[in-house]
């Protein structure tokens, strides 16, 4: 198993753990409940973690989470067959399910 992504919120930690899921890749999550022990632990140790189960999939969990998280602020993208604007998170477009240019 190895780390793959951690962050002292614990709501960032769930959604890094459903991207990876949706991509169908293995993920134990760790610290999970860790809070109640800040003040005996330091508190990067308390931090929920995020663990790959397989180590052959970390690089696309890496690459899988750098993707989802780099795209914010990325405008939104308009559809070429039907016009419509879509938010940069569909990888198809809502209205006519054609995939987005560059998937």
């Amino acid at each position: 198993m190895k780390l793959v992504y951690t962050s002292e919120n614990r709501f960032l930690v769930g959604n890094a753990r459903n991207i990876l899921a949706a991509k169908g890749i293995d993920v134990t999550l760790r610290n999970e409940h860790a809070a109640s022990a800040l003040g005996e632990l330091p508190a990067f140790e308390a931090w929920p973690e995020l663990w790959v189960v397989n180590d052959e999939d970390y690089d696309t969990a890496c690459e899988a989470l750098r993707h989802a998280l780099s795209e914010k602020g990325t405008p939104p993208w308009r559809c070429s067959n039907c016009g419509e604007e879509n938010d940069v998170a569909f990888d198809f477009c809502w209205c006519c399910s054609t995939d987005r240019p560059g998937t």
